[in-house]
């Protein structure tokens, strides 16, 4: 994605600036609304790279990149160290002394020098989006603004921790339906292009008239043959037509809405995301920030362009008074006992806590999806495997079975 210049004043008046990525200049917009930061102009820019010659760029792309676990541990490392009462400064050097990651390392180093320089966590954080997201960099400035940042670097801790087991187990669960289906594709693909070849000539020696399903499989495999460069050809075409069709916003929110109708994966994508929802919204709610920020925010850590869209939806409702129960229902998301959970915590002015509760009940509901994944999946590849093994049976043993019995009738 392009990087952007910014300008803007936070809501002190203070002047801010610095570079983000972003799809376009509104992405960037939204961002810095949700920080608290009024844009006043955003350009488009090129990150340039600073660095010693050939050799220094070579070592910085070996170099391992900042992963979440980094930041995750960053945030438990600074609550421990703000909470024992050690200065900001003298623990951001301990940090960056005692990290394992190199280019972690300069990421702290660069906080350290922003903040020397007189600049604000979050602004100096907000330097580097690579590394803290927007919902990040919103909670650490409510943090400094309310004069508890200790407790929102634990928070933050357990958000990220929840969002990094949460995917763990949805690629876990993935797993093994993936390696099964791309054995069904090689196999598809050897059977064709080498083994049906081989029939196909043995076949052609009998001068007889081939069953249906042979005829169609070496048809299929002449085919693949003669024409498999135009095949590879068009898959990676259509790959990167794919590729580029889901960079366009259109695309994405088409693509991440037909995600959710997927028949067994799209429920728990749904639940997955929501939970990730819930727990953000309470956690923003519990740290102080406006309920009209939080979702803005909170619709920036969905990574599912359909369900950001309704979030923001709920933002708008908010925005014109309306409760946040109307603008749930008119999402269209939530499951009606969410929405019971969430009129109650409207009533009794506990919806942070309500809205744990229900990320505790989607992250259940995920869980045991999880767990009877595989359960679910079972049939259908055994079906397919079924169908693959019958379809080749038939069209390569048929044959053979037929002119073993004319062979016996002679």
């Amino acid at each position: 994605m392009p990087f952007f210049a910014y300008k803007g004043r936070n809501a002190r008046g203070e002047l801010m600036q610095g570079v983000l990525e972003g799809a376009d200049s509104g992405a960037i917009a939204d961002q810095l609304f949700g920080t608290g930061v009024t844009p006043v102009e955003i350009v488009a820019t090129r990150r340039t790279s600073t660095g010693g010659g050939l050799g220094e760029t070579w070592r910085r792309l070996k170099e391992k990149k900042v992963t979440s676990m980094d930041v995750q541990l960053f945030s438990r490392q600074m609550h421990t160290l703000l909470k024992s009462g050690v200065p900001i400064m003298r623990g951001l050097g301990g940090l960056q002394d005692s990290s394992t990651s190199p280019a972690f390392a300069r990421v702290i180093k660069d906080l350290r020098e922003s903040l020397d320089s007189g600049r604000e966590l979050s602004s100096a954080m907000r330097r580097h989006p690579e590394c803290f997201s927007s919902f990040y960099l919103s909670m650490v400035r409510v943090g400094e603004m309310t004069g508890r940042l200790e407790e929102v670097f634990l928070r933050l801790f357990d958000h990220l921790e929840f969002d990094r087991d949460m995917r763990d187990r949805v690629k876990a669960a993935l797993r093994y339906p993936s390696f099964v289906m791309i054995a069904m594709v090689l196999a598809l693909v050897i059977v064709n292009m080498f083994v049906i070849p081989q029939f196909a000539k043995v076949f052609e020696t009998f001068h007889a008239t081939l069953p249906l399903m042979t005829r169609i499989l070496m048809a299929t495999s002449r085919f693949t043959l003669d024409y498999w460069p135009l095949l590879a050809g068009a898959t990676v075409g259509g790959f990167v037509a794919f590729r580029s069709w889901l960079g366009t916003p259109a695309g994405r929110y088409s693509w991440d809405k037909r995600k959710l109708g997927f028949p067994i994966a799209g429920k728990i994508l749904l639940k997955a995301t929501m939970a990730r929802f819930a727990r953000s919204f309470a956690l923003s709610m519990r740290s102080g920030v406006p309920v009209v920020q939080a979702l803005t925010v909170v619709a920036q850590t969905a990574d599912n362009a359909y369900l950001a869209a309704r979030i923001e939806q709920m933002r708008d409702g908010v925005e014109r008074g309306e409760s946040i129960l109307r603008t749930s229902t008119a999402a269209n998301v939530f499951t009606p006992i969410v929405l019971q959970m969430i009129a109650v915590g409207e009533e009794t002015g506990s919806l942070d806590d309500l809205m744990d509760e229900i990320a505790l009940m989607y992250e259940r509901e995920v869980d045991y999806e999880l767990k009877t994944l595989s359960a679910q999946i079972e049939p259908i590849l055994i079906t397919f495997l079924g169908v693959m093994v019958l379809v080749m049976a038939l069209g390569i043993f048929l044959p053979i079975w037929d002119l073993g019995k004319a062979a016996l009738h002679r």
